[in-house]
């Protein structure tokens, strides 16, 4: 793969269809260098009237034919043609204008309340704006984001069926080392694209609590990366706000659809091999999966009476409360292979995966009110330390059996 090169600033570079407009300009109208580098110029944009001299002296782009008259006359008719929500220009700034729009259409499609398959729409919608957006990002910077193969000793571009030239897919995109994501934004997008493999073509039951956590960073990362790649006022914090619920949910309403996700064992394997190979920093990176805990309050206040939801800072003294009380109310957990190596560790080193499958169902340690685990949203148990304790005297009574 080629390093990436820096290019001239996309600020004052003419695209190869602007060219060609351009030399038309020059041949079919009596407009000066400065007249017709104000078509080319925008609020966003600056482009140096060298350029034109340029293309006028033919010092520059000799290969790029000029456009029609049909194409120069479509081109004034439809002048300044920006968008009016975000005054990109429709044509030059087509992969950023679509890459704002996928990525709403993604979370319009995900809030829904009449949407049976929220998580996959969100996916596949997503994927496709995160692609326009680094699309967009490498082609301003000079980068050739063109499938290429050698054939017969000679480089060549790769075609679709159709002719055209086959771009970069995401993950591709991602491996670019121009790639302008950070770390934990690519493996968020990682994840996503494993799992829309993992359902493409087949039927799914409702996958929307397992990965939900991912969906919301997902969502999150779009918008702090296209204002960081293209400009703050590119962002969607304005055009994002709170889906409204229709009713409340209680703790055992809650614990019912964790107990009864239904994932398909072959999401949850998915899911399970992508996560086993990360870091406990990555895993618990907000810009993987954002998690928000969601606290009933009554105010005191009127000027608190229509405030839905409050967001406390973590490093505040509420902030600092709340967490020490989660972490008090939830217990740590475990996973098997995680009870059979902590055992292992303690000197049973003949205990193994089979003997704590059959000493748990030898007991029903996972039947209601035993409390030894719980079921979480990805569908996967978990014990909790009271097993582990459990385990721990079964293995001690048995003298040298496990040793």
């Amino acid at each position: 793969m080629a390093p990436v090169r820096k290019a001239r600033s996309s600020n004052n570079k003419l695209e190869r269809w602007e060219v060609a407009l351009v030399k038309r300009f020059i041949s079919s109208t009596g407009l000066n260098d400065q007249d017709i580098l104000a078509y080319f110029t925008r609020p966003t944009r600056s482009i140096n009237h060298a350029r034109i001299s340029e293309i006028r002296g033919e010092t520059k782009h000799r290969g790029v034919e000029a456009a029609s008259e049909e194409a120069l006359a479509d081109f004034i008719a439809s002048w300044p043609h920006l968008d009016p929500t975000t005054g990109l220009h429709v044509r030059g700034d087509e992969l950023l204008i679509k890459a704002r729009e996928a990525m709403l259409a993604a979370v319009q499609g995900f809030n829904n309340p009449r949407a049976q398959f929220k998580s996959e729409l969100f996916i596949v919608t997503a994927v496709i704006a995160f692609t326009y957006l680094l699309h967009w990002h490498y082609r301003r910077n000079g980068v050739d984001i063109r499938h290429k193969r050698t054939n017969g000793g000679v480089e060549e571009v790769v075609k679709t069926r159709h002719g055209a030239d086959k771009h970069w897919e995401l993950e591709e995109c991602l491996r670019h080392p121009g790639c302008p994501l950070d770390e934990p934004t690519k493996t968020n997008l990682g994840f996503l694209i494993a799992i829309r493999h993992e359902i493409e073509h087949q039927l799914t039951n409702r996958i929307d609590d397992a990965i939900s956590a991912k969906l919301q960073a997902c969502c999150l990362n779009f918008n702090r990366a296209i204002k960081e790649i293209a400009g703050a006022q590119y962002g969607l914090d304005k055009e994002m706000g709170l889906a409204l619920q229709f009713s409340t949910i209680d703790r055992d309403q809650r614990n019912i659809l964790l107990q009864e996700t239904d994932l398909p064992a072959h999401i949850q394997a998915a899911q399970i091999a992508y996560e086993d190979a990360l870091t406990d920093e990555m895993v618990a990176d907000p810009r993987y999966a954002y998690r928000v805990a969601y606290i009933e309050q009554s105010v005191n206040s009127k000027g608190k009476a229509d405030q839905v939801v409050e967001f406390i800072r973590g490093d505040s003294e509420r902030g600092e409360k709340l967490r020490l009380l989660l972490k008090d109310t939830e217990r740590p957990k475990m996973k098997p292979k995680q009870v059979v190596d902590q055992m292992k560790k303690e000197g049973f080193r003949r205990f193994n995966m089979t003997a704590h499958t059959k000493l748990w169902q030898s007991v029903g340690a996972k039947d209601r009110g035993k409390a030894y685990g719980v079921t979480l949203a990805d569908g996967s148990w978990y014990w909790y330390p009271s097993w582990l304790d459990h385990v721990r005297t079964y293995l001690s009574e048995r003298g040298d059996e496990f040793r």
